[in-house]
This record gives structure tokens, sequence and C-alpha cells, in this order.
């Protein structure tokens, strides 16, 4: 199936690892013109390199929650390609804390993040997005949204507000932009992999062990963490032309973890 991006433009934040890149690699070979960001200048040379480069690439440091970067952000990409067709807000990670432990100072710090990291270039890239004929922002959140963990209270509260958000989005920008986005369940990321170190320098259990007794203890039905690759395909079939008319969803993506109805 030809998902349509040949030709189109598409905005990847925190593209620079996991989902990120991999939503970028897949779109570049889609044939889309891709513009990523990331707040490591040293991580946005590597992702450059890592796509390959060339004229359809565009690497730009920036930090999503620093609202004058972003809309610098905004502005290289109107120079370079006059518009936006897709926006993937791929921002942030999982802070592990019960209530009891997670302080005033840790709680502003989650709900900024998790917040803003979806508001500020919402705000920034929707003029560039009204110049398309078939826009789509596509959020990155996670399964903690509906079926919270315990020990990720704020993350988990966070999490809800933006699915929230998002779901209102897609009713406030129709019919022009369509919102949706996808639940994350465990995912192999760089937070796991060095998990993954630090439990290897205490016991010396190998990785490929360790991953399938995190499986096991998650209660996986797929028996595995998720591969980026995965849900960066989810993403780009929602964020495409593909899915005209699908708005407002959310897809999970999780290996079955979910007990929600």
């Amino acid at each position: 199936m030809d998902l349509g991006y040949a030709g189109r433009v598409a905005v990847v934040t925190g593209g620079t690892s996991g989902i990120g890149l991999a939503c970028a690699r897949l779109l570049l070979a889609e044939g889309a013109s891709v513009a990523i960001c990331g707040r490591d200048e040293a991580r946005l040379a590597s992702a450059r390199e890592a796509l390959g480069g060339g004229e359809s690439l565009l690497a730009h440091r920036c930090d999503v929650l620093d609202g004058a970067q972003v809309a610098g952000f905004a502005e290289a990409v109107r120079g370079w390609r006059g518009r936006c067709d897709l926006l993937v807000n791929n921002a942030g990670q999982g802070r592990v804390s019960t209530f009891a432990e997670t302080t005033d100072e840790a709680w502003r710090e989650e709900l900024e993040l998790k917040f803003f990291s979806q508001i500020r270039p919402l705000r920034a890239f929707l003029p560039l997005l009204r110049a398309s004929d078939a826009a789509a922002i596509v959020g990155v959140n996670s399964l903690l949204a509906l079926q919270p963990e315990p020990h990720m209270v704020c993350t988990s509260a966070a999490r809800a507000g933006v699915q929230n958000l998002l779901k209102s989005l897609a009713t406030e920008l129709a019919p022009a932009i369509r919102v949706n986005s996808i639940l994350l369940g465990l995912v192999d990321s760089g937070q796991w992999q060095r998990r993954w170190q630090a439990a290897h320098a205490e016991t010396g259990i190998g990785r490929e062990a360790w991953f399938a007794s995190l499986a096991a203890k998650k209660g996986i039905p797929a028996g595995r963490l998720g591969q980026p690759e995965e849900p960066a395909r989810a993403i780009l079939f929602l964020g495409s032309p593909a899915a005209s008319y699908v708005t407002g969803a959310q897809l999970e993506v999780s290996g079955g973890v979910s007990r929600f109805l």
C-alpha cells in the first residue's frame, strides 16, 4: 500500500534515537522530506549520519521545552520546505516514583515535560500544517495514560492529561488537521539499555536473558519488548494520507499488555 508520503514534509521531535529516529528513517524511505530535532548536538550529528544526510533531511538543534528554540525550528522548516504535512511529537521519558516519593518540584517538571513537549511544537507548527492539503499530527503517548502504574504515578497522571489534550485537538482542528496518537507499552530503548547495563554490572546477566525476564515479569503476551520500528510503522500509517478518515484515534502498540477495554 502506498502511504502517500512522496513529496511531503514531516517533522519529528526527539528524532535522534529510538522511535523518533526509526520514524525518520521510514519516512525518508517513503519519499518524504524529514526534519528532526534534538537537544544534543553530538547526538544530532550522529542521527544525521545514521540517516544518510542529504537534501531530504534537516537536523536542527532544539529543546522542545524552550519556546524560542521551537519557534526557531519551525522557521527553519519554513525556510527549508515552506510547509509541514506531518508533525510527530515524540519527546520525553518516564519518571519512576510513587506518590509519597514525588516532590512538588518533580510534579512540576514532569507535567511541564509531558504537556509542553506537545504544546510548544503544536503551537509553532500549526501555521505550516495549515498550508498542507493533508495535515496530520501524531502524538507519541504511553499506555500509562489509560492504565496507570503506582510506581509511575506522576508520569501516569501527566500521560492521561496529554491524551485528553490530543483528543480535544482532534475536534478543534478538524477537518483541516487530523490528530491521532499511539499508546506505547514497553519498547526497547536507551532507557531500558541503561537499566540492563546496571543489572549486568551487578549480576552479570546477559542482555537477551534480562529482556526476556523483564517481558515475563511485566506479563507481556507477545513475550518480548517492542522494537522502535514497530511503533514507528504505526505512526507512519496514522500520519499518512492513507489514514485520511482517521482522527481522534488512539492505537495501542504494546504487545497485548493492556487490561482495559
